[in-house]
This record gives C-alpha cells, structure tokens and sequence, in this order.
C-alpha cells in the first residue's frame, strides 16, 4: 500500500482513536491495554507493509523514556524506600539469573549457539515498567508489593540492555575482556544514578525559578529535562534509562510549580506514547510468521513464567522479608512488554543471525505473558489474600492557569494531625499578605472557605501565595 503524507496521516489518527478506544475493552475484559494494542497493530499490518526496525527502535525508545518519566513521577519515594534493597536485587540478580535460565532452554528449543541463547535470554530477561505501571496502576494490591514491583520494572530495563549488547557484542567478537564487561556494567549504573540525581535537582531548580509566560510550557520544559538526561547520560556511556527513571523519582517528590498540570500532561502523553509503540511493534510483526514458532514460543513463555521467572524471584529475594505467597505472587507479575519487543529488534540491526527467529519467538512470549499473567494478576492476588485497603486520593485538584506571566500559584497542602492549625478556625490563622486560602477538600467535599470553617487533620487546602512565600507558607501550616 502506498501512503502519502496526508493518507499516512490519515491512517495514524485512525490508529489512535482506536487504540483509545480498545482501553474500554481492556478493562472490561480485564486485560493489560498493551494486549489489544498490539493487537490492532496486528490487524493493521493486513493492510499496511512495515519492516522498519530503526524507526520501531527509535520510536520504542523514546515511548519507554516517557513511560519511565511518568511512571518514576508517580513514585512515593515513602513507600519505594523501604522496597529499594529488595527491588535492586531483583533488578540485577534476578535479571541475570532469569537470562541464564531462559537461556540455557531457548538454546536447545530453538537450536541456536550457547551465546544467541543467552541473548534471547537477556531479552526477555527484564519485566516491562509500561505493563506493569498499566496493570498495577487501578489495582488494590498491597503496597510494599506494588512498590517493589513498580521499583523492579523501572530499574531492571539497563540491566537487560546491558546483557543484550553485550552479548551481540560478544557473537560479533568485539566485546572485551570479562573484567572490561564488569567495569562497564558499574560505570554504566553508577554514573546514570548520579547523573539522574544531578540533572533531576537542576530541573526542580530550573521549573519552580523560571517564570514562563504559559502554565502550559512547564510540561514541555519538564519532558525536555527527561528526554535530554537520557540523551546526556548515554552520550557518556551510561544507563540512560535508570538516570531517566531516578531524575522521575526526584522530581515527583519534590515540591514542582505547577505539579498537576505536570502531572496530567506526563499522563495523557505517556499513554499516546504507548498506544503508538505497540501499535507500531504489531506492526513489525507478520502473523503468518508466528504460526512458525507457535510450539516453540508457547514452550519458552510457560518455562519463562513457571521456572525462569520464579527461581530468580526465590534466591534474589532470599534474605528480604516477603513470605512464601508473597514471592510466589511477585513471579507471577513479572509482566513482560514494550521493552523486550524493542531489545528484540537490536539483534536485527546488528545483522545477527537467527534474529529474525528471535525477533518472533519474543514477541510471541511477551504476547502471552501480557495475556495470561496481565489478566489473571487481580485473582491470584484476592486468591493470596494480598488485597490491600484501598489508597484514598483526593477527588479534587486546582490550580492557577497562567495566560501570561504571574508571581502567583495555587499550592496543595495537606493539614497533618496535631498541626497548629488543626482544630483552628479560618479566621484565626493569620496568612501573610496577598495569600488566600481558596478551598479546603474534606473526604470527597469541597468546602467554600468562610472565616468560621474549621480546620481538621487530613483536610487539603489550596493556597493562593506568591511564588516567593510558598515555602514560608508550607512551613507555616506544618508547624507543629
């Protein structure tokens, strides 16, 4: 089929209004998003030739940049404290264990060398943060489970890309010496931590000083910071993905002018990122081609999800404090997605043989991962007995639309209990000049602000302040 621009535009507005609306379908079907969207990439492909590998890259790439930048902003560095050690084992150790499992039987399965199965072990090695943000995202599971898991998929996406360029780099007998590789592998993640602390710090520096003329340029400016510290930090030869994911972190829990808008834009353009990117990898695939592997794939995904997954979930969690079903429910959500898809095309690129083969087989295994795991993960939690209280949110949000420059924001506050101010009366709280207490959320009521409303513990106020007493206003109503 040939396009031209406008029919290629045409087509792609078709695509993501469809891929939207497939999100109703999902969730009814109470299937991963991601499934429906790859399979209408499928469909697609029926009527539209693709076999662009560079373009699914880039485009793959870019999607997971954002959906890590999302994802990392949603973070509770709270909750994900107390999870790191647990979550690093099982982005690292368990990474590498499940590689060398999945390796050694996708070797004999699939007939290839000892170092191409190792390689498609390092593929499929790391769980997906766009699946598994997707899929935890709405669901009731407890949270030291969640936030291990939502920590894991953030952090596990360099190993994975580390062990897959090494091995290409090893069958194209370029790679160095063993002690080389393990020097690479530090500096890779010790200077992406670093440089995502240090370009996570400039960026809150830069968004809550600089005075732009819309509030819808901080978005823009804060997507800018995530792009570009991916960018610097591979330029320097290390883990763009992880400095991607820690500058998220930091940024989410810091205090960011305009944080909802941030906030709704990073989620609106996370998902069209995402519908994008797996309509476009089922775009890459040809049915017919699956059909070839059907036994094999089926095969690797059940040694994948029933012995791979488990046995390096069981000895990189050893010495943490998660019990028997808890381990037993963190394998099963070892959701695969996006991010083996797009490894799967490295090989391609690289001209590796069998990378046809192994481009296929993974992304028929990442399929039926995102279909049996994605779908039952909600029942095999309540059948655990790992359904936690629901998290209660605020209903509500408000903030200052700037159409032109402004020294004024709105600012969200939530009264702790035993505060100053807790169990005062408006009128009793003495705000600084040009500061005004715009509405008070109590449960799911907005309450209009009168001089004789009460403040209580747990109430979220919003602040009318100038930008330079925001902190003196914080402090203020924190004041024990």
């Amino acid at each position: 089929m040939t396009f031209t621009v406008d029919s290629a535009i045409f087509v792609l507005s078709v695509l993501l209004i469809v891929g939207v609306a497939t999100t109703k379908f999902s969730s009814r079907l109470g299937l991963p998003s991601l499934v429906l969207f790859i399979g209408v990439g499928m469909l697609a492909s029926q009527y539209i030739y693709f076999d662009n590998a560079k373009i699914t890259q880039l485009v793959g790439i870019l999607a997971l940049i954002v959906i890590l930048f999302e994802g990392g902003m949603q973070t509770k560095w709270k909750s994900m404290r107390t999870v790191l050690p647990a979550a690093a084992s099982l982005a690292t150790i368990g990474v590498l264990l499940t590689t060398v499992g999945i390796g050694v039987v996708a070797k004999f399965v699939l007939d290839l060398s000892w170092l191409e199965g190792m390689l498609f072990g390092a593929i499929v090695g790391s769980t997906d943060a766009a699946a598994v943000f997707a899929v935890l995202g709405n669901k009731n599971i407890k949270q030291n489970i969640t936030s291990t898991l939502e920590a894991e998929s953030g952090t596990n996406d360099p190993m994975a890309v580390f062990l897959t360029v090494t091995f290409i780099s090893l069958i194209q007998a370029e790679a160095g010496s063993i002690w080389s590789l393990i020097g690479s592998f530090f500096w890779q993640m010790g200077l992406g931590l670093v440089l995502g602390l240090i370009i996570g710090r400039i960026s809150v520096w830069a968004i809550n000083k600089i005075n732009l003329d819309s509030s819808g340029l901080y978005p823009v400016l804060a997507m800018g910071f995530a792009i570009f510290t991916y960018a610097f930090t591979t330029a320097v030869g290390a883990s763009g993905l992880l400095a991607v994911y820690v500058m998220a972190v930091l940024l989410g829990n810091m205090d960011l002018t305009y944080r909802h808008s941030i906030f709704r834009f990073n989620e609106g353009f996370a998902w069209m990122m995402q519908i994008c990117m797996f309509i476009l990898l089922g775009l890459l695939v040809f049915p017919n081609q699956l059909r070839e592997v059907i036994w094999q794939g089926l095969l690797l995904a059940v040694v994948l999800m029933f012995v791979a997954r488990p046995i390096g979930v069981y000895i990189s969690l050893l010495t943490s404090q998660f019990n028997a079903k808890e381990k037993l429910f963190i394998s099963w959500a070892g959701l695969r997605g996006a991010v083996p898809i797009v490894l799967a095309t490295y090989p391609l690129l690289a001209g590796i043989d069998n990378a046809d083969l192994l481009f296929n087989v993974v992304f028929f295994v990442v399929l039926l991962s995102a279909l049996f795991q994605g779908a039952t993960l909600t029942p095999f939690a309540e059948k655990l007995q790992l359904v936690g209280p629901k998290t209660v949110q605020v209903p509500h949000s408000l903030e200052l639309v700037s159409i032109g420059k402004t020294n004024t924001e709105i600012i969200e506050i939530v009264i702790e209990p035993g505060t100053k101010i807790d169990g005062e009366e408006l009128k009793n709280v003495e705000l600084p000049t040009d500061t005004l207490i715009t509405a008070v959320i109590r449960g799911e009521r907005v309450i209009t602000p009168r001089g004789d409303t009460l403040i209580q513990g747990g109430d979220v106020l919003y602040v009318l302040v100038s930008k330079f007493k925001r902190e003196k206003i914080k402090a203020m109503f924190r004041e024990k």
